[in-house]
């Protein structure tokens, strides 16, 4: 039972978290779109704030979800593609750091990053969830 309802909560909090992910560097391609002193930058700023506020929690729950889910399956003892799996995760980790790190340049009006390098930066999320994703069905390993 433990597996099942680990599995579910991190199930639904994986796609929670993966929202904010695919949603808030998009906001940064807006944000990057603007002028600092605009009344729209300081909407697109609000909404980002808010955004990473709410998916801070859900990420660390994601991430302690997926770690129950592979102590009660044993998954770190001889099944690799959970390490693999456990490796999507903290690389999310990093990426939803370097959310902040964007955010908080934005903040403070010395964001000298491009529209366009957002707009590559906002497809990292989809690569990992892709190789999350093709870890967990084919177990390759």
């Amino acid at each position: 039972m433990l597996y099942l309802v680990s599995k579910l909560l991190h199930i639904f909090l994986i796609v929670s978290w993966f929202a904010g992910l695919f949603y808030l560097p998009r906001i940064f391609v807006n944000l990057a779109s603007v002028e600092v002193k605009s009344s729209e930058y300081q909407h697109l700023l609000a909404m980002a704030r808010r955004l990473y506020r709410f998916m801070t929690p859900i990420g660390i729950g994601a991430l302690i979800m997926g770690i129950v889910v592979g102590f009660s399956i044993d998954a770190w003892t001889g099944l690799f593609w959970a390490h693999g799996k456990l490796l999507t995760g903290l690389l999310l980790a990093v990426y939803h750091y370097f959310c902040w790190r964007h955010l908080r340049a934005f903040e403070l009006g010395t964001q000298s990053k491009s529209h366009v390098f957002f707009r590559y930066f906002n497809e990292v999320p989809v690569f990992l969830l892709l190789a999350s994703i093709y870890l967990a069905v084919f177990k390759p390993f």
